[in-house]
């Protein structure tokens, strides 16, 4: 089955600590429903770094990324509708969704 990279882009944080175990709540009574379509829930990111062609390394990233969720979906259209369910929208979030394409293993 096709496996997809759900990335999280922007999105506001919780103005009081109630109001984030809320959205928390829901973020995983959502992840609870995707069951085994949800192959590495909730990979939030932090301290990013950013290494130019020519090795040197810059503090900060190019995007404003703050986590990603691999799941496993029929299709990109049923990738598409399990996204469009994501409580990250609620708090104004974006979401990106790729295909992982499936490389042969490295010997």
């Amino acid at each position: 089955m096709p496996q997809f990279i759900l990335t999280y882009l922007g999105g506001n944080q919780p103005a009081t600590p109630e109001e984030g175990k809320q959205h928390f709540a829901k973020y995983m009574a959502w992840l609870s429903e995707l069951g085994d379509a949800a192959i590495s829930p909730a990979n939030p990111l932090k301290s990013s770094c950013v290494v130019g062609p020519d090795g040197t390394v810059s503090d900060g990233g190019k995007t404003n990324m703050s986590g990603f969720t691999l799941i496993q979906a029929e299709s990109m259209e049923a990738a598409l509708k399990i996204a469009q369910a994501c409580p990250f929208l609620d708090i104004e979030g974006s979401l990106e969704v790729s295909e992982i394409v499936q490389m042969p293993p490295h010997q």
